[in-house]
């Protein structure tokens, strides 16, 4: 169940080499793009185009993390498309465009399941990627540091230094069963013992919150009836976060959840959308593997709703770590939650 969810975040710096990085002002696609490359050079033994035709697909790094396939017998998102990948690269939010030399850029990694035994593997092509050059101009950067962070308990430690390009054996992952309230909703049968002290677990009363508000801080895809939703009803956003969750966790921790998804969904219609300060932002990146420009603008901004919100907020607390919608291995679909 989601108490055995396991998320582990890295901060990689990079450091801008002598001719400087130029940018976009949203880096995702950047980042994504040029480490997917350099990752299928460095572990692609077959050099098939098509994973899915490869004898070694089930056992390749590369397959495992950027071309998810169903595993063979499996009866959930038959669709290769519709695997999530297990890792997110979240950019930074400031959008300037060029960084001067020696200069410092900052974003996040984050491993999901089983991917957070291939840290090694990002590790060396985030050093090569560097040599390679990214941007406009293929500008070189130098690996500068990467930082273990568990954001939960506020703790960080370094990994890897610039200095001795040493790699140090820390791990701070960040775990279901770590965040308030999961447990007792969503945890294992155990977990919902009588005796459990989750407040969650009793009929909702007044002390409990009742509003809450939700920054969608990079562009928000979320899919309602055959359309990307323009704001944000708090319904569409359960329904899309229980089909990431619950996909990431079939296909990258060998769980399926035994939830109760019509009733959650049910609840959720019940929580309105009172104040919406969100706009549709409109953005496109280049795919090499479609070689074409793809439309990928999102909701951004505040929306504030209110009802009866308090078992939904360790759903919600375990996204703000892994996104949600569509474009999540960019960045997107990145939000925090605050109670008001």
């Amino acid at each position: 169940m989601l108490v055995n969810f396991r998320v582990a975040i890295y901060e990689i710096i990079l450091a801008a080499g002598r001719e400087g990085l130029i940018l976009p002002p949203y880096k995702g696609s950047t980042l994504r793009g040029g480490f997917g490359r350099v990752f299928q050079r460095i572990t692609c033994t077959s050099r098939q185009k098509d994973c899915r035709a490869c004898l070694l697909s089930q056992h390749c790094p590369y397959a495992y993390i950027f071309e998810t396939s169903p595993p063979p017998g499996s009866e959930a998102l038959r669709n290769y498309d519709n695997v999530p990948r297990p890792f997110v690269l979240e950019p930074p939010l400031e959008e300037k465009t060029f960084y001067r030399p020696g200069e410092t850029l900052a974003f996040r990694l984050i491993l999901i399941g089983k991917a957070v035994s291939y840290l090694p593997y990002f590790i060396v092509v985030f050093k090569e990627l560097g040599e390679m050059g990214i941007g406009k101009g293929r500008k070189k950067y130098r690996l500068k540091e990467i930082v273990a962070v568990d954001p939960l308990k506020n703790r960080r430690a370094s990994i890897y230094l610039e200095q001795d390009r040493m790699v140090r054996n820390i791990e701070l992952p960040v775990r279901g069963s770590d965040i308030p309230g999961l447990a007792g909703l969503y945890g294992s049968p155990e977990d919902l013992l009588p005796a459990s002290p989750e407040p969650f677990l009793r009929q909702p009363t007044a002390t409990e919150p009742h509003r809450l508000a939700i920054d969608f801080l990079t562009m928000t895809r979320l899919k309602y009836a055959e359309a990307y939703a323009g704001k944000i009803e708090f319904h569409v956003l359960i329904r899309n976060l229980l089909r990431r969750l619950s996909s990431l966790a079939y296909f990258h921790h060998g769980e399926e959840l035994e939830l109760d998804f019509t009733g959650l969904i049910a609840r959720a219609a019940g929580v309105r959308l009172a104040e919406d300060y969100t706009q549709w932002v409109d953005w496109e990146r280049f795919s090499a593997r479609q070689d074409s420009r793809i439309k990928m603008g999102g909701v951004v901004g505040r929306a504030l709703y209110e009802g009866e919100v308090a078992e939904f907020i360790p759903l919600l607390r375990l996204g703000e770590l892994v996104h949600v919608g569509k474009g999540a291995v960019f960045g997107m679909g990145k939000y925090r939650v605050e109670l008001v």
